[in-house]
């Protein structure tokens, strides 16, 4: 995970600033935050201290009591200089929003604050993340100095468009969203990419992510607390080794990688349909979705309305077991894996019983009675299943996790004789 230095200068767009904080620390990655005092006249430290857990700094001789350190890291022992200690312990350093002034002192060189004080002694990468008014963001002299940054090697992002601050005011200049940015931060924080893998790469492989919602009404859904993290990360790894890769992504709001093909859909119907589409033309399924077992018996094409009764029924009914039935229409030399989320006792049992009821050559179970990994967690625990053995797998990052079950299924591959990828 990376330490991640985020410059907040003052503009309007600084409150989002803060769910990119949310964001980051929810996917593991410590922050500290640099407020120009401009800024806090939009959003105040005491907000970024809390999600972050670290005081924010906002001038250069007022003392950080974290003397430098990020959350997680020991303080040195001694008082260093906040803007110098800052970036020499950060991966990278983030400015967003960057106002037209600030990107003017950036490319100009000034040290007049803490933000580019820092801005000037980083020597990692520098990501710059633009907004304003249109009108300032397409002047010549923010145009020369956004090419003058990039020349330096500071990445500097696209702002988007829309709907601006000033009231009816439309074009280029909106801070790109937190999403959008954590996602640009982790691709530059982002370990070096593994060597492909020779027995994965052209390897056509299908994942399934995230959770289905079976509509009761046009607001209402039954569904499940599945992020669709384990199985972007099962996918994101295997385009990283070489892979040809397609995810079935069912109401995942998660970056997204440029190396993978995304399929999206709602409900247990549409994840089958997609699925039954992509299936004969892959090699290894990895199904890693967690589909709803049931479903609305009928659902309702508008909103019901609060009735006078205290209790309102909803019949279910069962959903196709899209998983045997792809396993039961495999052809010779495809891979099929099972996830099976399981609570407490017995997890193990259950994760053989499915291993063998539905004809599969692996089955991942871990288990969700833990609150520290599983469901929206960036870890996870799992023992992968196979006819040959059990392999547990202690508490890594989901990325390491998914590592593992690539490893477990070119073991299986090897040990099947599955013929090489076409």
């Amino acid at each position: 995970m990376a330490r991640i230095l985020l410059g907040v200068s003052g503009g309007i767009a600084a409150y989002k600033a803060l769910e990119l904080v949310r964001l980051a620390t929810a996917a593991g990655h410590a922050v500290r935050v640099v407020q120009t005092p401009a800024s806090q006249r939009f959003v105040g430290a005491a907000s970024f201290a809390a999600l972050t857990g670290a005081p924010v700094l906002t001038g250069e001789f007022e003392p950080d009591p974290a003397r430098g350190a990020f959350p997680g890291d020991p303080a040195p022992d001694h008082d260093p200089l906040s803007h110098l200690e800052l970036v020499r312990n950060a991966d990278i350093l983030v400015v967003a929003p960057a106002t037209a002034n600030t990107v003017a002192k950036l490319a100009a060189g000034l040290a007049d604050n803490l933000l580019t004080s820092a801005a000037l002694a980083a020597t990692g990468p520098v990501l710059v993340a633009p907004a304003m008014n249109h009108h300032m963001w397409e002047h010549p002299a923010t145009q020369a100095n956004v090419a003058t940054l990039r020349a330096r090697g500071v990445v500097v992002l696209e702002p988007g468009s829309g709907r601006l601050a000033s009231h009816g005011e439309e074009g280029a200049g909106r801070l790109p969203e937190p999403a959008a940015l954590l996602h640009a931060i982790e691709a530059l924080t982002r370990p070096v990419a593994p060597a492909p893998r020779p027995d994965l790469v052209g390897l056509r492989v299908l994942v399934t992510a995230g959770g289905t919602r079976e509509p009761i009404d046009a607001v209402r859904f039954v569904g499940n607390r599945s992020s669709g993290r384990m199985g972007f990360a099962l996918a994101s790894e295997a385009a990283a080794l070489g892979a040809a890769v397609t995810v079935v992504a069912a109401n995942v709001a998660l970056p997204r990688d440029a190396r993978v093909t995304y399929v999206d859909v709602e409900t247990a119907a549409e994840l089958q349909a997609a699925c039954a589409a992509a299936f004969a033309g892959s090699d290894v399924l990895l199904m890693a979705a967690a589909v709803a077992d049931f479903r609305p018996a009928r659902s309702f094409a508008g909103k019901l309305k609060k009735a006078s009764e205290e209790r309102m029924r909803v019949e279910l009914e069962r959903t196709p077991d899209i998983l045997s039935g792809l396993a039961a229409a495999r052809r010779p030399g495809q891979t099929v894996v099972g996830f099976a989320a399981e609570h407490g006792e017995g997890a193990l049992d259950y994760g053989r019983e499915k291993l063998a009821r539905k004809g599969l050559d692996a089955v991942v179970v871990n288990d969700i009675a833990r609150g520290d990994i599983g469901f929206d967690a960036t870890d996870n625990e799992v023992t992968i299943i196979t006819a040959a053995g059990e392999t547990h797998i202690a508490r890594a990052a989901k990325t390491q996790i998914a590592r593992a079950v690539l490893d477990a299924v070119v073991d299986l591959r090897a040990g099947s004789g599955a013929a090489e990828p076409a």
